[in-house]
């Protein structure tokens, strides 16, 4: 505390209240609830916060831990009353916001509202500068228990001689205190991760209970993963009562596979991140309702240790995680963001526990528990996470009651693998624990039209700790599929140990690919390995990539042009007068992802040759094009609908010389223009194909397309 005091102090701001919000009596663990920003946007009303609060309290979300039913932007009328008090907006909330909380606090729950330290919120309504007294006072005569606070609309060039941290600092400070001044202890929630010069983990202890580390979360693993990269560096500064906050969850939304919704769930807990569900919880499915109660998770996140989880080691997308908890036992997580299935381990000596010839292992997903010499691995699915709660047993004896903890592993000569081709796969199981198991023989399964043929199958064998044996199989794929999907084959290994039978599974997923076939041709410009297929009529993109978009200048720098993506083109295709038409049928949600149509010089280096046009749609269905008007190394200019459109979306880009129409349709019949754009140095020939780019340089998505047309 007093180093963030300091750190305060030198910036030239001023110091904490005596009474920081670190110790208000509230958020002494990570907040849990609800916010319906996410799943809802601008669609808020109270039936919708009275109906989630009624769900919680019905699907057992309340039992789990979750309190808080948080209103977002867009609660308010358009301006303030005559004496400059908030008002609610009396469509939206006819009866006020106190008639809510009352409503709220009735199921046991409590409220938290939306406000922001500019003139106006994000979404354009009157933010608190200036009332910021005014403004705690009502939100306490309503009795509200939860602010969050956003930083949209501050007007920097007011403080001419103050950078970006100095002055957040200031305005969340005047905001701090003036909640404090009310009586009514807060949780004070601030939301400004989205201004990166102002560092708020440094600062953010003595004045809130959490804030924003990261800019706002969308649904796609890419933004996921690039999250939990960010807010893992920052472990030290988590605290009892301050906690670092990577956004609201998204479990349930559709732009993510369960298994990477389990990650997130899995990641927040490791990370003591506030819980927030930022989903359509009526109408979740229960899966997703699985995941938000998983009570072993939470209880992870809110063990009253209050220690956010160490990064321990992160090599090739593979990061292990470990969290100390107050009664000695350290959660372990193993997370995979790569692409493929793969074993990942620590130790209990590397995750901090204290020396013992045995631990306890429970698996916090499947439940399971064994034993372990020391070692904690597993084979770790794409884009999954185990995770594990490891305890030191209390007697030797009370832990030989569980099975070994095995680990069964599963790799591939060939990932991935393309129709009709031949791969072997190698299965390895691992004695771990204490004590010794008897295999049996293991089996491989894959799924129909596949091959597989045993090429060595270990005997039944005695394994004691660290031992291991393994067996080879021979794949052969399908001669035809999709252009690309996703196939699980499943390794099985029963085994005896003094406990009794038991087995170990594991299934390694990987794409098979139908090859892209003559005339059409490949690119990839990402640095990370597109992978592309065909099937007739049917084309697939999976890519990583930073986007395709034009150099862009704000009041924080210059972000250079993005241009990595991967591409099914036709070379010199596109004449002078030439149409393209493609139809998008689906892409991860999310506004970083685009696929689209492209015509340019050289689909194959765009560094060197850029001069061309790009219309696309983005993840969440926004139409736009971009394109290089000026003639040099970066496309520069840009034009987008904002109206989100609903997959498939049918594309179409117009060329006449030096001139590009792009139009989109829902239907093939009614076609809209998205722009028009011109071209100082278009080629009399040029490349035109569909491309997909992830917006991640380092996680890739997959875009889907029907039809790749050229005429003229």
């Amino acid at each position: 505390m007093l180093l963030l005091t300091t750190v305060i102090s030198a910036v030239g701001v001023a110091t904490a209240p005596a009474a920081s919000a670190e110790t208000n009596g509230v958020a002494i663990t990570p907040p849990m609830g609800f916010d319906d920003w996410n799943a809802f946007k601008c669609s808020v009303s109270a039936a919708l916060i009275e109906q989630t609060a009624d769900f919680m309290v019905s699907s057992g979300m309340k039992t789990a831990g979750y309190q808080y039913v948080n209103i977002d932007d867009c609660w308010l009328a358009g301006a303030r009353a005559a004496d400059g008090s908030l008002v609610a907006d009396p469509v939206k909330f006819p009866d006020g916001i106190k008639a809510v909380a009352d409503y709220v606090h009735a199921k046991g729950l409590k409220l938290g509202i939306y406000e922001d330290a500019g003139t106006t919120t994000c979404a354009g309504y009157p933010g608190s500068l200036g009332h910021e007294s005014q403004d705690a006072a009502t939100f306490a005569s309503w009795d509200v228990d939860y602010l969050k606070y956003d930083q949209c609309n501050i007007p920097f060039a007011n403080y001419p001689n103050m950078t970006h941290q100095q002055i957040d600092t200031m305005l969340y400070t005047t905001m701090s205190k003036a909640l404090l001044a009310t009586g009514r202890n807060m949780v004070f929630s601030m939301c400004n991760g989205t201004d990166s010069a102002a560092l708020p983990w440094l600062w953010g202890a003595p004045v809130s209970n959490l804030w924003r580390t990261t800019t706002d979360i969308q649904d796609t693993f890419a933004s996921m993963v690039g999250i939990v990269d960010q807010n893992a560096q920052l472990a030290q500064y988590a605290a009892p009562g301050a906690w670092n906050d990577p956004d609201m969850l998204e479990i349930g939304n559709g732009g993510m596979t369960n298994a990477e919704y389990q990650s997130e769930f899995s990641l927040w807990s490791e990370m003591a991140a506030p819980l927030i569900a930022g989903t359509s919880l009526t109408t979740a499915s229960a899966q997703t309702i699985s995941i938000y109660t998983n009570k072993d998770v939470i209880a992870v996140d809110q063990d009253s240790l209050g220690r956010q989880g160490q990064l321990l080691s992160s090599v090739g997308g593979r990061e292990v995680f470990a969290k100390p908890l107050l009664n000695g036992d350290v959660s372990v997580a193993l997370f995979n963001s790569s692409a493929t299935g793969t074993t990942m381990s620590t130790t209990a000596a590397a995750a901090g526990l204290r020396r013992s010839p045995i631990y306890s292992l429970k698996d916090l997903w499947s439940k399971q528990v064994s034993e372990s010499a020391g070692a904690i691995s597993a084979f770790v699915p794409a884009h999954a996470t185990v995770m594990y709660r490891v305890s030191v047993p209390k007697s030797l004896g009370s832990g030989l009651l569980a099975a070994p903890h095995t680990t069964l592993a599963v790799g591939i000569s060939a990932d991935p693998m393309t129709t009709g081709s031949v791969a072997r796969v190698t299965v390895s199981l691992t004695d771990d624990g204490l004590t010794p198991i008897v295999t049996d023989r293991v089996t491989l399964s894959a799924p129909a039209g596949w091959k597989v043929r045993p090429i060595v199958r270990a005997r039944p064998a005695v394994l004691r700790t660290g031992q291991r044996t393994s067996s080879i199989f021979e794949v052969t794929a399908p001669a035809a599929a999709p252009p690309i999907s996703s196939i699980g084959l499943t390794a099985d290994a029963p085994f005896k140990s003094i406990v009794g039978a038991r087995r170990a599974d594991s299934v390694l997923t990987l794409p098979l690919v139908s090859p892209v076939a003559k005339p059409y041709l490949v690119a990839d410009t990402t640095g990370t390995g597109a992978v592309v297929g065909q099937s007739g009529t049917q084309f697939a993109i999976q890519a990583a990539g930073t986007g395709v978009s034009p150099t862009t200048t704000t009041t924080r720098g210059t972000t250079p042009a993005a241009d990595q993506y991967g591409s099914i083109y036709l070379h010199g295709a596109a004449h002078a007068s030439a149409t393209a038409q493609t139809t998008v049928t689906g892409q991860p949600v999310g506004r970083a992802a685009k696929a689209g149509l492209m015509m340019r010089n050289d689909i194959t280096g765009p560094a060197g040759s850029p001069e061309g046009v790009v219309l696309y749609v983005t993840g969440s269905g926004t139409v736009g094009m971009s394109w290089d008007a000026g003639g040099g190394a970066t496309v520069d200019t840009s034009s987008a609908l904002s109206a989100a459109q609903v997959y498939p979306v049918q594309l179409r880009l117009v060329r006449n010389g030096a001139v590009y129409t792009g139009y989109f349709s829902p239907d093939g019949t009614t076609w809209t223009q998205v722009a028009v754009a011109t071209l100082a140095t278009a080629a009399a020939t040029q490349d035109v194909g569909v491309f997909h780019t992830s917006g991640s340089a380092t996680t890739p998505s997959e875009a889907d397309f029907t039809g790749l047309t050229v005429t003229g």
